[in-house]
């Protein structure tokens, strides 16, 4: 009875561990999607800098778990980093050890409201994975909307 818990303990600390790495390595608070003027849509984030490692490739997977989203964005898999993938911007700010993170914006190519954007972003439809030699480094949703309309 005793080793039985012990082992439901140490199994909570493990995945405790496991998921608050997770949500350390992309900063939720400023993960998320912004609608430009000319009705593209750009994904941010903050990572943390522990996550990356100076000379080491990364890809940036962005899932996109909502239907009409995928719709409007032509795909519900977007790469960004690799030789067929979109462009991504790193920028590192002065005094701060974390990277902001700006992906190339989207086109949508169907017209979807401003408030269904909001909506589907805040229910979890874009998550953001970052893959170094084929396993997930990091990975987290996008989870706040704003808009340049």
């Amino acid at each position: 009875m005793l080793s039985r818990r012990i082992f439901i303990v140490c199994l909570l600390f493990f995945l405790s561990g496991c998921t608050s790495n997770d949500q350390q390595s992309i900063i939720n608070h400023h993960a998320d999607a912004l609608l430009t003027k000319t009705n593209e849509l750009q994904f941010r984030f903050q990572l943390n800098d522990k996550v990356l490692l100076e000379e080491e490739a990364y890809v940036i997977k962005v899932n996109i778990h909502n239907k009409e989203l995928a719709l409007a964005l032509g795909a519900d898999e977007i790469f960004y980093g690799n030789e067929n993938g979109q462009a991504v911007e790193v920028i590192e700010p002065e005094g701060n050890k974390d990277f902001f993170i700006y992906m190339e914006p989207i086109p949508l190519q169907k017209d979807l409201h401003v408030f269904d954007i909001e909506n589907m972003i805040e229910n979890q439809a874009v998550s953001i994975e970052i893959i170094n030699n084929e396993h997930s480094v990091a990975k987290g949703y996008l989870t706040h909307f704003s808009s340049q309309l």
